[in-house]
């Protein structure tokens, strides 16, 4: 058998085996590829919502009504600024007013107020006031006088009717004037605190 011969029927040999070898060594290169690629990504976990409002409002008055259709609050506002992750509004030059179903008013105003979602809570901040219109007499309940408070900063509970307070504070109740460094009033008990350097002037009733 020639050289030639021989050279032919190995390169016959080899292109019959050649196709296992190469589907071989891709089956290898998969496997490797498979035991060197990088776990997969495990799914983001969810961001954080930033504290960046999500919407505005600019002069706006917002009003809200019971079942039966009575007004319970009104609030009004150069600049609202609603922030998704605490479910707060903040307000420019806010003005509130809410109406309990027993007819008691309060008005609020601020430079600036935080509220909640339904609006329970409100955080006034600078040249805070907060005032309760006066009530007549009714069967069985004296006449309440007006009362305000101002502040820096008041904390008011508008469906507990409490105000609380732990900056200074000025307190008008009719005729009567206090001042104190903090207070905490409840509404519904008729239950007044004032804490720290505490003054009043009381006024005599009318005979």
């Amino acid at each position: 058998m020639t050289w030639n011969q021989r050279l032919r029927q190995g390169w016959d040999r080899l292109s019959l085996y050649l196709p296992v070898a190469l589907m071989g060594l891709l089956a290898l290169g998969t496997w490797w590829l498979v035991r060197n690629a990088p776990p997969p990504l495990a799914p983001a976990a969810e961001r954080p919502l930033a504290h960046q409002p999500d919407y505005f409002m600019k002069t706006f008055s917002v009003k809200s009504f019971d079942a039966t259709g009575r007004l319970q609050s009104e609030v009004k506002g150069d600049m609202a600024r609603h922030y998704p992750d605490t479910d707060t509004l903040e307000i420019e030059q806010a003005r509130m007013r809410s109406v309990t179903p027993e007819g008691r008013v309060t008005v609020a105003t601020a430079n600036r107020a935080l509220t909640n979602a339904d609006g329970s809570e409100v955080q006034l901040f600078g040249n805070a006031i907060v005032t309760r219109e006066p009530l007549p007499a009714k069967a069985g309940a004296p006449a309440q006088p007006r009362m305000e408070f101002r502040g820096e900063f008041l904390h008011a509970y508008t469906q507990t009717e409490r105000v609380r307070s732990d900056q200074a504070v000025t307190l008008t109740r009719g005729n009567d004037r206090f001042t104190a460094d903090g207070m905490d009033y409840d509404n519904l008990d008729q239950v007044l605190q004032l804490r720290g350097r505490v003054r009043g002037v009381l006024q005599p009733g009318k005979k």
